[in-house]
């Protein structure tokens, strides 16, 4: 036991310092494309598109918080014990989640390629890494932007409660805020995995629709693994359905507090590896 605790220790600073190492380099080569960077984060608050994506998908998330709401003072069958699993239960939360993703890559690289503007950014000073990591770097900030809002409602969703003392407001945890926590983070996870994918196929093709289309199917397949998952009682088939399907990932371990290192391995796999297919994409443009 004592070395089987030692090996996973191993294990976890060897990772810690890989990605350590890898971040550092990402933020350094964003700091040299922070002016790209500045203005793909500001062009999605241009966007009418954006736009209609941030009001869908605040108020789809409203309605969904009221009825965990209307089901938290509910008693008997009704009754709910984890709020946040019966939140991002609701197949209307995944629908609209795997469709706010491509609507925010479609653009990325697909506009630049219709408008004829792509070939003046590859002969900019910069690097193919820095455009690929400048322009989901931007995506991404405003993907948080998308989920800033809903911190609201944690009083309901995670046991917050206001008192005050000595005339000075003091927010307090009724409940575990491990769940809270955790579920925030697969979101961000789970999120830069889709928008990743979004941008690789932004960058081989011309049409934005056709980007944001080839995205939601490439998305579907990690979330329809959960239907199949549903219909297995166990083995290899079940833990293949349960690895490639992000709406278990939340109902079985981020919404309970549970960190589980298979999805986590699966987002930023899938994430690294799209966007060094697009990277891969502008190199091809570029000596082609």
């Amino acid at each position: 036991m004592q070395q089987e605790w030692s090996i996973g220790l191993a294990i976890m600073i060897v990772a810690g310092l890989a990605s350590l190492t890898l971040l550092s380099g990402f933020a350094c080569s964003l700091w040299g494309a922070r002016s790209l960077l500045h203005k793909e984060f500001f062009s999605y608050f241009l966007s009418p598109i954006a736009y209609a994506v941030l009001v869908v998908f605040l108020g789809v998330h409203g309605w969904l918080v009221a009825n965990t709401l209307d089901l938290l003072q509910a008693s008997g069958p009704r009754g709910v014990e984890w709020p946040l699993q019966h939140w991002l239960a609701s197949p209307v939360f995944w629908l609209v989640f795997l469709a706010a993703c491509p609507l925010l890559t479609m653009r990325t690289f697909a506009e630049e390629k219709a408008s004829g503007t792509l070939e003046m950014l590859m002969t900019s000073p910069l690097s193919d890494w820095q455009i690929v990591l400048a322009k989901y770097a931007g995506c991404l900030l405003f993907y948080v932007v998308l989920w800033l809002p809903t911190l609201v409602y944690l009083p309901v969703l995670g046991g917050l409660e206001l008192t005050w003392t000595k005339a000075l407001p003091q927010i307090t945890m009724s409940t575990d805020p491990a769940p809270i926590l955790t579920t925030y983070l697969g979101l961000f996870l789970a999120g830069a995995m889709f928008l990743a994918m979004g941008v690789c196929v932004s960058s081989m093709v011309r049409d934005q629709l056709v980007a944001a289309q080839a995205t939601l199917a490439l998305g579907v397949l990690f979330l329809a693994g959960s239907f199949a998952a549903n219909a297995m009682d166990g083995g290899a088939g079940y833990q293949l359905a349960y690895y490639m399907s992000v709406p278990l990932h939340f109902d079985r371990a981020f919404t309970r507090g549970v960190i589980d290192l298979r999805p986590v391995t699966l987002y930023v796999s899938v994430a690294l590896f799209s966007l060094f297919l697009t990277v891969r994409s502008l190199e091809s443009r570029r000596y082609a």
